[in-house]
């Protein structure tokens, strides 16, 4: 990754900040963002002089581009964007399909799928308009093939994860004589600020000894996710597009075991 320069919306937090930390031990530079301002003092004081780290909310339409921006200004060359930012819109009247609100649904799609686009098409305008090559990485899930209905009935989210795969593959058809690659990573439950619900729900985590059996039946970590990343944003994978990368544990696999209770027994 020597001397390749990236932008990572929703760096601060999570995911997003475990994967900035392996592109920056890579050798690659980095323009981070994260909607929290009081997150951005402390990553870039970790992060360092190789990355600049900026408050933006991936909702905003020209948010991406700013972003791109600030990398060609500061580095003088961009050749890839992952979009981590995203999440659960459970809290907004996201859920089973009979009880989502006219709102949960329009903000969760927003969220995950609106911004997604704005990410994608910033950085591909961008890609296009200087006759480069570049890897455009987006955020999916399990959820968006792989339903789990006893604890994860959220059925907005999974569309806009969904709709985030359909995104991609055909871009990445319509743009690979470009040189313009569009991939997606679907993980499963990982131990992030959003998934605190389900992580500290016991039933939940019996749930996932079976459902995510891969090393000791366990809940995934952000830095379970960084080296599909680092493969999919760097020239090692410069063949590889249009794919969904599905870092689960086994979920997408797995019927996994609900108590008996729960099973009608």
């Amino acid at each position: 990754m020597l001397d390749r320069v990236y932008v990572i919306v929703g760096g601060t937090r999570g995911l997003g900040l475990s994967a900035a930390n392996a592109c920056l031990a890579a050798g690659a530079r980095l323009v981070v963002s994260g909607r929290d301002a009081q997150d951005v003092p402390e990553a870039q004081q970790t992060m360092g002089e190789n990355a600049r780290v900026i408050q933006s909310d991936a909702i905003a339409p020209d948010s991406a581009t700013q972003l791109i921006n600030t990398a060609l200004d500061t580095f003088g060359r961009f050749d890839g964007l992952y979009h981590v930012a995203g999440g659960s819109g459970r809290r907004m009247g996201d859920g089973p399909l009979h009880q989502i609100t006219d709102e949960g649904w329009q903000a969760t799609i927003t969220l995950n799928l609106t911004s997604s686009f704005n990410s994608a098409r910033a950085a591909c305008q961008t890609l296009l308009n200087r006759k480069t090559p570049g890897s455009i990485l987006l955020m999916g899930s399990v959820l968006g093939t792989c339903p789990s209905s006893q604890f994860f009935a959220t059925h907005a989210y999974a569309a806009s994860k969904s709709a985030v795969t359909g995104f991609a593959k055909s871009c990445a058809s319509y743009y690979a004589p470009h040189g313009i690659r569009f991939n997606v990573i679907a993980p499963a439950l990982v131990q992030t600020p959003m998934s605190q619900r389900a992580v500290t729900d016991e039933q939940i985590m019996q749930f996932i000894k079976t459902k995510q059996p891969l090393d000791g039946g366990r809940v995934g970590q952000p830095q379970d996710l960084d080296a599909a990343v680092l493969w999919l944003l760097s020239e090692e994978s410069k063949f590889v597009t249009g794919q969904t990368i599905a870092i689960d544990g086994g979920w997408s696999v797995s019927e996994g075991q609900y108590p008996p209770d729960l099973k009608g027994e």
